[in-house]
């Protein structure tokens, strides 16, 4: 069986646990990068131990430094709550049923101008996190090397094209994942890749015909 080194030693964090701290603020970190636009509140819905120890663990602290965009090891999680109130930044948190996608689980919804994010996650242990559904789609995003998420049209083309204009750049694909909501109607592509992904290739890939958002996520 293969261990990775972060479940025995974890991650370099602020806080008591992995799960609790670490994996807690990347995963609001990603989803605020999945969010891709300003939000004057968010909202999370924690199931299982993360509710049971939401304050007790720093839990609370993690997500809300993460969803400003805070590291796992960064010192400021310690003034989370502080930071969010001198940005203007709303924060609920609420105990919701998430059995059915982890013990250590969050429904993250961010709030914009024009509308709202739903992201829903799971702190895996040892820093490790999966988003598992963005909006309306089911999704498998683990972060853990540089990912590009595409959302589009489901129409014949469009994925050989995303590929073409990433082999173009000089990019290599490690995993893709397609989802859809239903025939010819919206799509999400989820390719993660070998290497860091250029902010003029994100642009690239967001001018192809029936590209609706592109987004980049690389937390390493």
């Amino acid at each position: 069986m293969d261990i990775s080194i972060f479940e025995v030693l974890g991650p370099v964090m602020i806080g008591p646990s992995s799960s609790h701290t670490a994996g807690a603020a990347r995963l609001a970190r990603v989803a605020a990068l999945i969010a891709a636009r300003p939000f004057s509140r968010v909202d999370f819905g924690l199931s299982g131990s993360f509710a049971r120890t939401c304050r007790g663990h720093g839990t609370n602290k993690a997500l809300l430094a993460g969803a400003m965009g805070l590291a796992a090891d960064d010192e400021r999680i310690r003034n989370a709550e502080a930071l969010a109130a001198q940005r203007g930044l709303e924060a609920r948190f609420y105990e919701e049923d998430l059995d059915w996608l982890h013990e250590n689980a969050a429904h993250i919804t961010f709030y914009h101008a024009d509308g709202q994010t739903e992201v829903w996650g799971a702190s895996l242990g040892g820093g490790r996190i999966r988003v598992s559904r963005i909006g309306g789609f089911e999704t498998d995003i683990r972060a853990e090397c540089p990912t590009l998420v595409v959302h589009h049209l489901d129409r014949p083309g469009v994925v050989s094209e995303v590929s073409r204009t990433l082999a173009e750049s000089g990019l290599n694909i490690a995993v893709m994942r397609l989802a859809r909501q239903a025939k010819g109607q919206a799509a999400s592509l989820v390719i993660e890749m070998d290497g860091a992904i250029p902010p003029e290739v994100g642009e690239r890939v967001r001018q192809l015909q029936h590209v609706t958002e592109v987004i980049v996520i690389d937390v390493s």
